[in-house]
């Protein structure tokens, strides 16, 4: 039986550890959700993300999980007659396609093997052979631990096919990795918030563009709950549509503080080390399962090239230091294992994974 007063530590992809402090803010106690503390609450929250991510547009907060905004980008921005280039490097932009095409959408799929990027002359290809109204891209893809090369991607946008919107899945990336919204030129960025904002699940942000709206307008059966027409209109009163969860709000806007204070720079940088670190023990103990150029700086899937038992030594993990890591996802079980290095985890907490895993496996 789990012991409330003694959670594990969590290393796994997400959800990552949540410090004190943080839940502490989920504590608070609540608000109207249509008065005037909760706009003041929604307006400055909105206005430290549109610094964390250098944008002058649209902010949403949505009370879902990030594949809400998945199915939002879809059904809000591309017509029922229009196509979807879907670019597919692992579980996360595979599924991703399966949600464009359940949401009645055709979709052509750019696919690669797990582990490869995704590049820019890929997708300028496949632009070239057909019409399409958006593609879609992971920023990191969580399944694998590979980063693509999403600013190079987005200056071949921009210059070649500056007419298609571009959807970003950046859920182990925002806050951690850069996002400059408007210079990228995206249409819909979003993320969860149980990764590298390291809060508990259970709510996203999402970044639209003027056009992204502007297309959405256009777009009919788009639904209520995720319908950007209808967030626009609340957000110019400071409000969501429906009923938000206002402690995961109040979680955003002290976590966005901390970053703001901190300098997004130095959180970037961060990342970089503890990515580094984790890269440089996985290359000399096993290898790296992606090219070490696309390595994530959020987390790093390993390939388990001494084919050590890996439920075993997360379970020995678990029972002797309350912590763990994360498994192979998918077809990847076994073959993989995964840390992550996002949100409030520090370097000190990975050496004494590491170290702990070092134990398991000598």
């Amino acid at each position: 039986m789990l012991d409330w007063k003694n959670p594990p530590r969590l290393f796994i992809p997400g959800p990552v550890k949540v410090n004190e402090d943080v839940l502490q803010q989920l504590a608070r106690p609540t608000l109207g959700h249509r008065g005037k503390e909760y706009a003041q609450l929604h307006g400055e929250t909105v206005g430290m993300l549109k610094k964390l991510f250098f944008t002058e547009q649209n902010v949403f907060l949505s009370t879902s999980s990030a594949s809400g905004i998945w199915e939002a980008a879809i059904r809000n921005c591309v017509g029922p007659d229009e196509t979807v280039l879907a670019t597919c490097c692992g579980a996360f932009s595979d599924k991703w396609a399966d949600v464009a095409e359940s949401c009645g959408r055709k979709v052509n799929r750019l696919k690669v093997d797990w582990g490869k990027p995704i590049l820019p002359e890929m997708i300028e290809e496949k632009l070239a052979g057909g019409s399409y109204a958006a593609v879609t891209l992971v920023y990191n893809e969580t399944s694998t631990g590979l980063t693509n090369p999403v600013y190079d991607i987005s200056r071949m946008m921009k210059e070649k096919y500056p007419d298609v919107l571009v959807f970003v899945d950046a859920v182990s990336a925002m806050v951690a990795l850069p996002i400059h919204f408007d210079d990228l030129g995206w249409d819909v960025v979003f993320a969860s918030v149980q990764k590298a904002f390291a809060i508990p699940p259970g709510f996203a942000v999402a970044l639209v563009s003027n056009r992204a709206l502007e297309k959405s307008r256009t777009v009919p059966d788009k639904g209520y709950y995720f319908n950007f027409e209808l967030w626009a209109k609340a957000a110019e009163k400071s409000q969501t549509l429906v009923t938000p969860s206002i402690p995961h709000i109040m979680a955003v806007n002290y976590q966005s503080r901390k970053f703001l204070d901190l300098g997004i720079e130095n959180v970037w940088k961060r990342h970089e080390q503890m990515g580094e670190f984790v890269r440089d023990w996985a290359g000399q103990k096993f290898e790296l399962f992606c090219e070490r150029k696309y390595a994530s700086n959020t987390l790093t899937t390993i390939r388990n090239t001494r084919r050590v038992n890996v439920a075993e030594t997360i379970k020995a993990v678990q029972q002797k230091h309350n912590t763990v890591f994360g498994n192979g996802y998918g077809k990847l079980k076994e073959e993989t294992f995964r840390i992550a290095h996002m949100g409030d985890i520090t370097l000190d907490d990975l050496k004494e994974l590491l170290g702990w895993i070092d134990e398991q496996i000598a």
